[in-house]
C-alpha cells in the first residue's frame, strides 16, 4: 500500500525553550495559558518567541524602538529579547517598553525621560490580549558572523583575517599589480 507518513513524524519547531532558566519557564507557563485561553494571536507569537534561541531573539536599540513608536501615543513596545542603549540617540522620548532584558544604561535613560520598563508578567496583567501594544523584533542579519557567510569567487563576504594590513590577504587576486584583481 501507500506508505502514509503517520509514524515517526516529528515536529521540528520548538515546543519549549532549551534554557533551564526558572524565570523564563514561569513566563512560558503564563503565556501558554494565555495563548490557550484567549483567542489573541499576540500571545501565541510571544509564546513562540519565548522558545527561540538567542540568535533568533536579536537585540533591539532604544533608537529603533523610538522610531517605531513615533506617533503612537500610549502604546507599549513589546520586544521578546534584549533592549540596548544607543548613544547616537540624543533625546530619548517617553517610551513604554516590555522586554525580557534591558541594559543598565538603556533603562536609566528611558526612566529619566519619564518612560517605563515593564516585565512580561506585568504586561500580561496590563494587556492580557496584547491590546495597545506594538510587537517588535531586532534585525537578525546584523550579527558579525553573518558578514562572513557566502565566501567564494565573486562574492564580497568578509574574510576571517588576523588584521587588516598590507601583509594580510592583499596579494594575488586582491590587487591588479599582483596578477589579477577579483
Amino acid at each position: 500500500g501507500i506508505d502514509i507518513k503517520k509514524h515517526h513524524v516529528r515536529n521540528k519547531n520548538r515546543q519549549a525553550p532549551k534554557s533551564e532558566d526558572v524565570y523564563l519557564l514561569l513566563l512560558v507557563k503564563l503565556y501558554r495559558f494565555l495563548a490557550r485561553r484567549t483567542d489573541s494571536a499576540f500571545n501565541k507569537v510571544v509564546l513562540k518567541r519565548l522558545f527561540m534561541s538567542r540568535i533568533n531573539r536579536p537585540p533591539m536599540s532604544i533608537s529603533r524602538i523610538a522610531r517605531n513608536l513615533a506617533g503612537k501615543q500610549g502604546k507599549t513596545a513589546v520586544v521578546v529579547g534584549t533592549v540596548t542603549d544607543d548613544i547616537r540617540l540624543l533625546e530619548v522620548p517617553k517610551l513604554s517598553i516590555a522586554c525580557l532584558r534591558i541594559t543598565k544604561t538603556a533603562k536609566a535613560r528611558v526612566v529619566k525621560a519619564g518612560g517605563e520598563v515593564i516585565t512580561f508578567d506585568q504586561l500580561a496583567l496590563r494587556a492580557p490580549t496584547g491590546a495597545n501594544t506594538v510587537l517588535l523584533r531586532g534585525k537578525k542579519n546584523t550579527r558579525e558572523a553573518v558578514k562572513h557567510f557566502g565566501m567564494g569567487p565573486g562574492a564580497h563576504a568578509k574574510p576571517y583575517v588576523q588584521s587588516k594590513g598590507r601583509k594580510f590577504e592583499k596579494a594575488r587576486g586582491r590587487r591588479a599589480s599582483r596578477g589579477f584583481k577579483v
